[in-house]
């Protein structure tokens, strides 16, 4: 944990969580925005980025910052806490999901083969 980002959205919701780490989390440089999606990104345009991820004060900051999160994210997902207990009621959730959509779970409810 602790690493900054280089974000370089492409689709779907990549731009908005590209948005929220280099905007709101500050733990990530746009390589690429949203209103540059057309233009093609150069070598010297990565370079750039990583530079200043690896070897600024910017990026140290960043670094520094991202491993604040990563704490915070470790202690919410320890034995229970509000973070485990969701994922693990939704990870219980979806794993029952696909037995009740299954041909021989319909039957197995209601005595229907189909």
């Amino acid at each position: 944990m602790g690493v900054p980002i280089a974000a370089w959205p492409m689709y779907a919701d990549q731009h908005r969580n590209a948005f929220l780490v280099t905007n709101i989390l500050k733990v990530s440089l746009a390589v690429k925005t949203m209103e540059q999606s057309e233009e093609i990104v150069t070598s010297s345009t990565i370079v750039g980025v990583v530079e200043r991820l690896m070897a600024s004060k910017e990026g140290k900051e960043m670094t520094k910052r991202a491993k604040e999160i990563g704490a915070a994210v470790q202690l919410a997902m320890e034995e229970g806490e509000v973070s485990r207990l969701e994922l693990d009621s939704f990870n219980a959730h979806i794993t029952r999901l696909p037995m009740a959509i299954t041909p021989q779970a319909k039957f197995q409810m209601n005595g229907d083969p189909f």
